[in-house]
């Protein structure tokens, strides 16, 4: 993934990467391309176009998601869902060094001179640690406060993860639904065998269209989106750590090895690799 310029007025060095995720755009055109030339390969594709089917997963997927989760929830959570397209916060090797940079800054001159460099943090948590380390806030205060942040992060970001949850449950759902509709309709007009192929891969079509949008969209945000979770978790421990090390005064080395304890080898090795 590639860095993205900074917004104006961050400081570019501080400023994480802000990108499409290319990892997500191949793995969505890829699973629609691989539906799309399998149908075309099979010859005819308007067999497997079924508006009264599409409409009934649809809407049925939604329906049952706005009887089970708040009206709110459920309109934020296609805002929610771009997060899985694209990845906004720095990287744990860059956001360790710029936190070792602060310790060397606080070190020299204080931790009052951190006050100019928490304004172009480029994140706001960030900048919201840095201040309240130096207001002077207790250590222990400091990290209820943002623990408690955190907390509430993980708690609004697993509402968006169970409503998408929640709706690739409901579309094979409602696709089986519609399927024992058209097998129904179907079994109504045994009279004329010509008919009970066609009206079989309509009925079968509602399957279809749910197991695709259970398994091409919701599953795999639902999943990417957890993925993000995490990553931030980490992320905003690390800040936690490094904030409460460069209060109490703990040299630049120390505050770096205490970080690097956060990430896995292969990352330590490229941390200072830059500075």
């Amino acid at each position: 993934m590639q860095r993205c310029p900074p917004p104006e007025g961050a400081d570019a060095d501080s400023y994480g990467v802000q990108c499409m995720d290319i990892a997500t755009i191949i793995g969505f055109v890829s699973g629609i391309f691989l539906v799309a030339i399998t149908i075309v390969m099979g010859g005819n594709i308007a067999i497997f176009i079924n508006p009264p089917s599409l409409v009934l997963v649809v809407g049925g997927t939604i329906a049952a998601t706005l009887i089970n989760f708040p009206l709110s929830e459920v309109l934020s959570v296609f805002n929610t869902a771009k997060n899985s397209f694209i990845q906004k916060a720095a990287t744990p090797e860059r956001l360790i060094e710029k936190l070792v940079d602060f310790a060397t800054v606080a070190r020299r001159e204080g931790i009052l001179a951190l006050e100019s460099h928490a304004a172009n943090a480029g994140d706001e948590f960030l900048q919201r640690s840095i201040q309240l380390a130096i207001d002077g806030t207790a250590p222990e205060l400091i990290k209820d406060i943002l623990t408690t942040e955190i907390a509430f992060m993980e708690d609004r970001h697993a509402m968006g993860q169970s409503i998408l949850g929640g709706m690739a449950l409901y579309a094979p759902a409602f696709g089986m639904i519609g399927t024992l509709i058209g097998l129904v309709q179907m079994l109504a007009t045994m009279e004329d065998p010509s008919t009970i192929g066609a009206g079989m891969a309509v009925a079968i079509l509602t399957t279809l269209y749910g197991a695709l949008m259970a398994n091409v969209i919701f599953l795999p945000t639902a999943g990417k989106l957890k993925v993000r979770t995490a990553l931030e978790l980490l992320q905003k421990e690390i800040i936690i750590e490094g904030i409460l090390s460069i209060q109490s005064g703990d040299n630049p080395r120390v505050v770096e090895q205490k970080l690097k304890a956060f990430v896995s080898p292969h990352i330590r090795e490229r941390i200072g690799t830059r500075r």
